[in-house]
């Protein structure tokens, strides 16, 4: 994928493109999980949207990190779970080596190991394994929750409009906003029970919305799909577990790892409900499971994450000038 993912399309008629001009293609498949091949099992990765941390951000590491894994593999294997630990921040101004280690190559399984790296000390350390896929008569899943579908929601950015067109918002709220607007994230989302933007209001910590890459992929490379899955999987998902906690603000959040299971197969560019929750929280940490669903019910991938959550507490003048509409 380093060197193809630019340049794969599907063969499909319905994906056919010429069909697609490049100017569609996304983003995420043309420049962020992009690699520059220096060496066999040698990488090199730039980057493309930095959050407000000013950090790197994790979703992109792991996808990249496995971009560099799936090189090594046959085209017939694909990745079955990954475990990633985060050691250091990234640096958004340099670029990022992935170093692969061939750790083993089984029948029907295949460990890579990848480090990402930064002036020669690791910011990533992850573990993929990949796996041929066999029959099974076990199959069963949980069953995906009850929505509405994405045509009938809000995305994030028409949400930030909406509050942004109420005539009396406070000029503090009305400038976060804007900044929330300026963020040029390349996935598209419309959350199904989206939180109140003050966080006034104590909230299950649980969220629910839809989420696709954007752009468009095509069907040819389900490595592709999964890498940017990966992606995908970490945008927001801290977050989940602040929900309970209106009086709460976060002065550091950092994820600690990130663990990722892929069951079926999926187009990371059609819509794909994502479900997190929060199961607990305590020593500044909080641990928080995802799953991805495609639209026709079927659990495509499940997630985990810990990271440190460190808060504090805002006084009733805060809040109050926060909420303000």
């Amino acid at each position: 994928m380093a060197e193809k993912v630019s340049g794969e399309m599907s063969e499909d008629s319905s994906d056919s493109a010429a069909a697609v001009s490049q100017d569609l293609r996304s983003v995420l498949v043309t420049s962020v999980l992009n690699l520059e091949k220096l060496d066999k099992d040698l990488y090199r990765g730039t980057h493309h949207w930095v959050p407000r941390t000013r950090r790197l951000f994790g979703g992109q590491i792991i996808g990249q990190a496995l971009v560099a894994a799936a090189e090594s593999v046959g085209e017939n294997v694909l990745v079955h779970s990954l475990h990633c630990y985060f050691v250091r921040a990234g640096d958004p101004k340099v670029p990022v080596l992935y170093q692969v280690e061939r750790t083993r190559d089984g029948r029907s399984f295949s460990v890579r190991s990848v480090k990402a790296i930064q002036y020669g000390q690791p910011i990533l350390i992850c573990q993929a394994s990949f796996h041929s896929n066999q029959p099974s008569p076990l199959q069963h899943q949980f069953t995906m929750p009850s929505v509405p579908p994405p045509e009938d929601l809000l995305t994030g950015e028409e949400l930030i409009q909406l509050y942004l067109s109420k005539p009396d918002l406070a000029e503090k709220a009305k400038q976060g906003l804007n900044k929330l607007l300026a963020d040029e994230v390349p996935i598209e989302i419309k959350p199904v029970n989206p939180p109140d933007f003050y966080r006034c209001v104590a909230m299950e910590p649980k969220k629910l919305y839809w989420v696709r890459a954007k752009g468009h992929i095509g069907k040819g490379d389900m490595k592709l799909h999964c890498c940017v899955a990966a992606y995908v999987s970490d945008y927001s998902f801290l977050d989940t577990a602040l929900l309970p906690y209106p009086g709460q603000r976060a002065t550091f959040l950092a994820s600690l790892d990130h663990a990722m299971w892929f069951h079926n197969t999926f187009r990371a560019d059609e819509w794909m409900l994502y479900e997190t929750e929060s199961s607990w929280t305590g020593g500044s940490r909080g641990l928080v499971q995802g799953r991805l669903w495609r639209r026709d019910g079927v659990l495509a991938a499940s997630c985990a994450q810990e990271g440190v959550l460190r808060v504090k507490a805002l006084t009733t003048s805060a809040v109050t000038n926060e909420s303000k509409l």
